[in-house]
């Protein structure tokens, strides 16, 4: 037998066996009464002492007419109480009766003839108080009509929850007539699973804990409207009769799709803009061009992609402009990818720093060379060999599950330099209009940034390229010296300086050793770091004494443009066993030797080259077989964080070794010393001193 085809009792409630008391006669207390042919009171309930105030051993016996019913209709009620008893036939109505206590009460009768098994006849009354059984219709007719009028759907379910009621705009809700509602359960009705088995979770917590629930939110589809998801707001509440008994829950349903989705795309513009706040903040944090790709993808992931590629045309990485016809490909190189989770979809993609050629066809190609996104809002596995670099990539993206692929180019001044490629495979919902405006504006953003970055990458690379050119190879071994050295740019995101070091050969076996730093960054101070090291080393052929020599230099610093370098230049005589040293402003040398600790050499500092104006002095040192001199820039012991003072004490418990191989000293100075986010490049150089040949 089908839900619809239970048994059902008055009131469509299914027959289950004996139910509990309603509270309804309670309510409206409804006494009874019994009088035999003559009139005389022969049973007395209870509810007929409250309602006359006679007790039953006042009432029994006596005329109901003389202690029920009031003087002035004491004829009426006569006459309609024979009629009952003579014809049978009922009666029902209302009129006043006199209490015990002298007042009056408006009640309601029904009376009726009642035969038992000897064939003697009886009335039965069955009375209530007016003013009660209007209030109970007045709230029943409000119930009824607000039910059936009311714009939300309304139900309510017995215990086993199944419909005992439904009004008429949970029918059109829910696409079932009213009357197909009864008997069956949400579960049996909806075409929704997952939300039939939502609304009977909560039905049923609310039996069991009788706290309503409310305002909440379920989605699913219905009968109705079969294609399109909805959301509905539902409150439930435990009904109870008076004595406490669980009547079942009465449930209210409201269709909230629209304002649902409106608060979606609200939210949806809200993470939006936070988005495009979040990337003007995280991207273009440096002037790394490789970081500042990085952050770009970082950015789109998860919020816009799961999977997301920053390329950039090769010929824009060389510092060219690049315009591709319609038959040419796109020599592109990666410079980030970033991915969710784990997927193949990342095997597919160009590792970053690779450089990949994709064919006219590809839609990347297109990207680049139009200038305009390209959206595949829907991908097709048709369309994967126009994404992929190869059929084997291709598969790796039919295996990742990409379905939805959206290319955004990167526009800076006017120039393409490159595309933001997206991918989609988690996140169920393809690229809209919104998520191509969305890309566009990071990408927009980021693409200035990846310009700046590309513009400073290629001035940083040149006077690097400079400063290299400029700076000496020497042999390891020059008049009775045992050289090494070390020249160390700052961090990509400084610019290049102006450090130099220089060994030159002199006459007489003599050798000058020279480390300078010109201050300021880039090109000008590499070019001028040049001019200062060709004029040393025309100076030093001269066999000038230190002091002479940076006084020239000091003439020369002054007409270059107001520059001002600091300078060590050291003379050694390896004849002498002696170096003779003059310094500019420069930080002291350290002299290692066996059998004492390091020490910086007690120098007169000095003025900076460019001063001008400013007498040097000369300091002899003397070195034996085995010493060693130290020579470097600031970049290698400043820092923001520490005092100078603690860092050449570093310096100096670093060169504890006087037999230590050279090269292996420079390695491990600027491997300790030189931290990573310096902004000052090094320069370094040590001498030791070789026994006679």
């Amino acid at each position: 037998m089908s839900a619809a085809e239970r048994p059902v009792a008055e009131g469509d409630e299914p027959v289950r066996g004996p139910v509990g008391p309603s509270g309804l006669l309670d309510v409206l207390g409804v006494a009874s009464v019994v009088l035999d042919i003559e009139g005389r009171i022969v049973l007395w309930s209870p509810q007929a002492e409250e309602l006359f105030g006679y007790p039953a051993h006042e009432a029994l016996g006596e005329y109901a007419a003389r202690i029920m019913v009031h003087e002035q209709y004491l004829d009426l009620v006569v006459k309609l109480f024979a009629d009952v008893m003579e014809t049978g036939q009922g009666w029902a109505g209302a009129f006043p009766i006199r209490r015990k206590d002298g007042s009056t009460r408006l009640v309601e009768f029904r009376n009726m003839r009642l035969l038992d098994d000897q064939g003697d006849v009886y009335a039965l009354g069955l009375c209530a108080d007016q003013s009660t059984v209007r209030q109970v219709e007045r709230d029943v007719a409000l119930s009824t009509r607000t039910i059936a009028q009311a714009p939300v759907g309304l139900a309510v379910l017995d215990t086993e929850l199944r419909y005992v009621s439904v009004n008429p705009a949970l029918a059109l809700l829910n696409g079932v007539a009213a009357e197909d509602h009864i008997g069956l359960t949400p579960r049996e009705l909806l075409p929704d699973p997952d939300a039939a088995e939502a609304i009977e979770a909560a039905l049923r917590e609310v039996l069991r804990t009788g706290d309503p629930i409310v305002n909440q939110r379920i989605m699913g589809r219905t009968k109705a409207d079969p294609d399109l998801e909805h959301v509905w707001s539902i409150s439930l509440y435990r009904l109870e009769d008076t004595a406490g008994t669980v009547l079942g829950v009465a449930g209210m349903a409201v269709d909230i799709t629209e304002q649902h989705q409106a608060a979606v795309e609200a939210e949806t513009a809200r993470r939006r803009l936070a988005l495009i706040a979040d990337a003007s903040a995280r991207i273009g944090t440096t002037l790394e061009l490789d970081r500042t790709a990085r952050e770009l993808a970082d950015v789109a992931v998860p919020e816009l992609a799961d999977v997301a590629a920053v390329d950039l045309l090769d010929a824009v990485m060389e510092g060219r402009r690049s315009t591709l016809g319609p038959a040419e490909s796109a020599v592109i190189r990666a410079l980030a990818v970033r991915a969710a989770h784990d997927t193949e979809a990342l095997d597919a993609a160009d590792p970053p720093g690779q450089v990949a050629r994709y064919g006219p066809d590809r839609l990347v190609t297109e990207c680049v060379r139009t200038g305009s996104p390209v959206m595949v809002a829907h991908v097709e596995e048709e369309d994967l060999p126009r994404i992929a670099r190869s059929p084997e990539a291709a598969m790796q993206l039919v295996r990742a599950g990409v379905h939805s692929y959206l290319a955004v180019p990167l526009i800076a001044r006017g120039e393409v330099l490159g595309a933001l490629d997206l991918k989609r495979t988690r996140n169920p919902l393809p690229f809209s209009e919104d998520d191509l405006l969305l890309a566009r504006e990071l990408a927009a953003r980021a693409a200035v940034q990846i310009d700046n970055a590309r513009w400073y990458q290629n001035a940083r690379d040149t006077a690097l390229t400079l400063q290299r050119s400029l700076l000496p190879s020497h042999p390891p071994v020059t008049g009775g010296l045992e050289v090494a050295s070390r020249y160390q740019p700052a961090g990509a995101i400084a610019e290049v300086g102006g450090d130099w070091f220089d060994v030159i050969p002199l006459e007489g076996g003599k050798t000058a050793l020279v480390v300078g730093d010109v201050m300021g960054s880039g090109i000008d101070a590499a070019t001028t770091m040049g001019r200062l090291r060709t004029a040393t080393h025309t100076l030093a052929s001269l066999d000038l004494e230190p002091t002479r020599l940076l006084e020239h230099l000091d003439k020369i610093t002054e007409g270059l443009d107001h520059s001002i370098a600091t300078c060590v230049y050291a003379v050694h005589d390896p004849r002498m066993r002696q170096c003779r040293i003059a310094n500019a402003g420069h930080l002291p040398p350290v002299r290692v030797r066996h059998g004492h600790p390091p020490e910086l050499l007690d120098l007169p500092t000095g003025a900076p080259l460019g001063v001008g104006g400013v007498a040097f002095s000369t300091t002899t040192v003397d070195l034996e077989p085995g010493d060693q001199l130290v020579f470097y820039t600031d970049g290698l012991v400043e820092t923001r964080q520490h005092p100078l003072d603690e860092r050449l004490d570093a310096l100096l418990e670093l060169l504890d070794d006087p037999d230590r191989p050279l090269e292996e000293c420079c390695d491990l100075l600027l491997r300790t010393l030189h931290q990573p986010d310096n902004s000052d490049d090094v320069a370094l150089l040590i001498a030791r001193v070789l026994p006679p040949s």
